[in-house]
């Protein structure tokens, strides 16, 4: 009872301040290392300020369910069709009116934008990386857009932060535009290897997500060792552009080595490999052939993440892997499709974004993409980091 119940032990070391509330939750560590200035947005997005939620899901959710409530009435979210299912339940949590535009059509989305008019407030919500097919959006024409029409910008980073931009802050950081997108919103796992989202962006934005989130206010905090790894990886990878750049090698080693191979590839903008199978069931046969017999462990990626009829796998390169494990892959991969007669060719009903009149740019099939391109320092001097 005493070590159990009693103050000693419970009270004093688990509700008290002597443990808990100053060391977790007080200013002396947590709010000042991890959600303060000092730490994430000003060092990496250059935004004013940032919150860290439990998730990017939850961050999301939380940001664009709570923004457009306190924006004015009658505000209007134009959302691209294929934004991550967070941002969809967010969109759909704030019960504002929303309209969708096709993948990428600009033309679409200024015709929504001039419909909406000049007195009713806008919020335009895209990824920077489309995790499902690997292009890109044409973020400084979204940008332009929404400065013509008086819009706020909501971009999603998470398929993009520590793998772009010369401080890892993505690609709207690598195209040199991160300073006219609005809000940025990224998640501490993926490229930093650990757990957790924000969302960073204008400091009286973000302390009015903070006051109304519900997302925010009503749940835990990351635990302090997690929240101490990600602030080392991303402090690691603001000058980790050599592991950017051997990244983007060894995805166009892959995606070069499955193209010989005759393997249903897609050639993307990023280092996101999408091989095509285009059958849920031997989609899912064929990744665990993959596993069983060869040690590769990849997961089928079906309905309703992706149209029934382009089910797939969805393949990534690291900074670490080697020409060896690329050249195991494709014999694992050309074993399976024997097995099981797996198609050769992309599935006809696949629309490539990759390419087209709203691509960012055109596809470079003859080497690694840039994660950073050369700016001018201070001094006129060109860098390139």
């Amino acid at each position: 009872q005493r070590r159990v119940h009693g103050k000693q032990w419970y009270q004093r070391r688990v509700h008290g301040k002597q443990w808990y509330q100053r060391r977790v939750h007080g200013k002396q560590w947590y709010q000042r290392r991890v959600h303060g200035k000092q730490w994430y947005q000003r060092r990496v997005h250059g935004k004013e300020a940032a919150l860290v939620f439990s998730s990017c899901y939850v961050a999301n959710d939380a940001t664009l369910s709570t923004l457009p409530r306190l924006m004015g009435e009658g505000t209007t979210i134009f959302s691209d069709a294929l934004n991550h299912a967070s941002m969809i339940e967010g969109i759909r949590h704030s019960k504002a009116p929303k309209r969708i535009f096709a993948h990428n059509d600009l033309d679409q989305l200024e015709e929504q934008l001039q419909a909406a008019g000049p007195a009713v407030p806008k919020l335009i919500a895209f990824e920077s990386v489309y995790s499902m097919d690997g292009d890109t959006a044409p973020i400084s024409r979204m940008c332009d857009l929404a400065e013509r029409y008086g819009a706020v910008t909501y971009l999603d980073e998470v398929h993009a932060v520590g793998m772009y931009g010369h401080k890892g802050g993505g690609v709207a950081q690598r195209e040199g535009v991160e300073d006219r997108v609005t809000l940025i919103s990224g998640t501490l796992g993926k490229a930093y290897g650990q757990f957790g989202g924000y969302v960073a962006g204008p400091r009286d934005m973000i302390d009015a997500i903070r006051s109304f989130a519900a997302g925010f206010i009503f749940t835990t905090a990351l635990p302090p060792v997690i929240a101490a790894g990600a602030r080392a990886s991303v402090s690691k990878l603001k000058t980790a552009h050599g592991l950017r750049e051997r990244q983007q090698q060894m995805s166009f080693q892959l995606k070069s080595t499955l193209a010989a191979a005759g393997l249903p590839v897609v050639w993307t903008q990023t280092h996101i490999v999408p091989l095509m199978v285009g059958d849920a069931e031997l989609c899912k046969r064929a990744g665990d052939l993959l596993l069983s017999r060869h040690g590769v462990y990849v997961q089928p990626i079906n309905f309703p993440t992706v149209p029934v009829g382009e089910e797939r796998f969805r393949l990534t390169a690291g900074p670490l892997h080697t020409a060896e494990m690329v050249e195991h892959l494709r014999d694992s991969l050309l074993d399976v499709w024997a097995e099981l007669g797996l198609p050769r060719t992309v599935p006809s009903s696949y629309e490539n974004y990759n390419v087209g009149r709203f691509a960012p740019e055109p596809l470079d099939y003859s080497g690694p993409i840039m994660p950073s391109y050369p700016f001018e320092d201070d001094m006129g001097t060109q860098v390139h980091v």
